[in-house]
């Protein structure tokens, strides 16, 4: 069974940045695509980014150029960092393999407010 521990969200300022973390486990990470989601309220989950085990990228059109999901094969973890935050981008941030697994973390909260 997956197990995945997200961490890094916080109370930002417009503008500001933020790298999230993640920890996978139970599963065999490095060959297996995985994905930032987040929930604002009273929205759907949506996935933010994803990233192929060949580290290929992909994007939501509302955090290109702004957010960057990478990660480390050799520590099971994978991180989205997040420049220019927006109030739109305040959120509860998951991260899953892509496609998701029933198996959701506890989230972390992003809030962007003045």
């Amino acid at each position: 069974q997956v197990q995945l521990v997200e961490s890094g969200g916080e109370l930002v300022q417009p503008g500001e940045s933020l790298t999230l973390s993640c920890t996978a486990s139970g599963t065999i990470f490095s060959i297996t695509t995985m994905g930032w989601y987040r929930q604002a309220p009273g929205k759907q989950r949506e996935l933010v980014a994803s990233i192929t085990r060949q580290r290929i990228t992909n994007y939501a059109d509302s955090v290109k150029g702004r957010f960057t999901i990478s990660r480390d094969n050799a520590k099971n973890t994978v991180n989205l960092r997040m420049t220019n935050l927006k109030p739109e981008d305040t959120a509860v941030y998951y991260c899953n393999t892509f496609p998701a697994s029933h198996n959701w973390g506890q989230g972390t909260q992003v809030t962007v407010s003045s």
